[in-house]
């Protein structure tokens, strides 16, 4: 080699080795920001959903002397009984300075319409406490609910605020006395949907989420790992079985509403199955997820070194004994990583959902799977389109709810993978 052409060349490396390097550190910087970026739009996110949520699971309350009248009460029918009387009593003996009809109304609408429903309760659970007197914290209204949580301005001219000035009196009035504070928003967990702000909770939609998933899992997953053994151990290599892998290739991309179209078509206009329920919930889901769990137990096969095969084979064992006892325990950590991100995925969904009617308002709990039901992300999309001030908190509230249950399943994932995670 002619030394002068050597040394040419390294002199033009050397000359050159400035700017690569100041390449890669202005690419690695450059990386490093898109982290940075990234952690700050989500920290963002997820401290304007906190601060706007947290307040949800406080509720304030109003301590009432309830007498439970014998006259109001009729034994024979407490079913009927006027409860929302007892409460109006109760606030009437607080304040026996409240003259007016107009007055009484500003009065009694400090306490939420869900009082009478917690006497009502106590009552038919225990008739006995009637002619008694007992002192109760029942929810007070959702407007002094967001004026004691600080949502609503009071030092605002009165023609723009829900609440008037006298109310304003009688609340603070009520805190002076002892009579209003802030506790445990037990009911959030506890109720249903509801009308009113401060009896609305996430039970029934958590139930129903639950039913729908469980009907999910129990058909998604043997279907899939069942599809995948198949088509990686057992079908031929032809025309046929590569249309099924593209197909099922493009049904992982397809949009979510497209299975609602399907199910709205098949399970409901064709089979008849019932309306918003969580076995058609479930139903759809479970034909939106196959493809991810059918594609990641292959992954898994796949990852099953042959060696174990061939040893397997080689002393004895028949394909189905070497795939059931050998292969098939080593790819299930991978398939079961898989399956928990298909249910976390189907968790998350609204839009196929919202093409089988389970947008529906429902305030009972569902106690089955053909019962009308909601599910979380729906719950939250109803609360978010309602105009009270107070759904917004419940709406961010019901998301924190939603993203720790997404939270402990993809961490149960993780876990699964580098418990039973073979290395070869």
């Amino acid at each position: 080699m002619n030394p002068e052409f050597s040394t040419s060349t390294t002199a033009q490396v050397l000359r050159s080795l400035p700017k690569r390097y100041a390449k890669e550190r202005r690419f690695r910087l450059l990386g490093l920001c898109a982290i940075v970026l990234t952690m700050l739009f989500l920290m963002v996110l997820l401290g304007t959903i906190f601060l706007k949520g947290w307040t949800a699971f406080q509720q304030t309350h109003i301590r009432l002397d309830v007498y439970f009248d014998p006259v109001r009460l009729d034994v024979k029918n407490l079913a009927n009984a006027n409860y929302g009387a007892l409460v109006r009593d109760s606030m009437q003996r607080m304040f026996p300075d409240v003259e007016g009809r107009s007055n009484r109304l500003q009065l009694n609408r400090l306490i939420s319409s869900g009082a009478a429903f917690t006497l009502q309760d106590m009552v038919t659970s225990s008739p006995e406490i009637i002619g008694t007197t007992r002192s109760l914290w029942l929810p007070a209204d959702d407007e002094v609910d967001m004026l004691i949580k600080g949502h609503t301005p009071r030092d605002v001219p009165e023609t723009i605020r829900r609440l008037s000035d006298q109310q304003l009196v009688w609340i603070d009035t009520l805190v002076e006395d002892g009579r209003l504070e802030k506790q445990f928003n037990g009911a959030f967990f506890r109720n249903g949907d509801s009308r009113e702000p401060e009896l609305a909770g996430v039970r029934g939609a958590i139930t129903g989420s639950f039913y729908t998933l469980m009907v999910t899992l129990m058909l998604s997953f043997p279907i899939g790992v069942a599809a995948a053994v198949y088509l990686e151990e057992f079908a031929p290599k032809n025309i046929f079985t590569d249309l099924i892998e593209v197909n099922i290739n493009n049904l992982a991309a397809i949009p979510s509403i497209i299975f609602g179209l399907l199910g709205l078509a098949v399970f409901l206009n064709f089979f008849g199955l019932p309306r918003s329920s969580s076995i058609v919930g479930g139903l759809v889901l479970t034909l939106m997820t196959l493809p991810t769990i059918i594609i990641a137990s292959r992954a898994s096969l796949k990852a099953v070194p042959p060696s174990i095969r061939e040893a397997a084979l080689g002393i004895g064992a028949s394909k189905m004994q070497m795939i059931l006892h050998h292969v098939l325990p080593l790819a299930l950590p991978g398939m079961l990583t898989g399956t928990i991100i298909g249910m976390a995925q189907a968790l998350g969904e609204t839009a196929p959902l919202l093409m089988i009617g389970m947008v529906a308002f429902i305030v009972d709990v569902p106690q089955s799977l053909q019962d009308p039901a909601t599910v979380l992300p729906v719950q939250i999309y109803l609360w978010a389109d309602s105009p009270e001030r107070a759904f917004i908190e419940r709406t961010s509230a019901a998301i924190m709810v939603l993203l720790a249950a997404l939270l402990i399943m993809n961490a149960t994932a993780v876990y699964l993978r580098n418990r039973f995670e073979r290395r070869w």
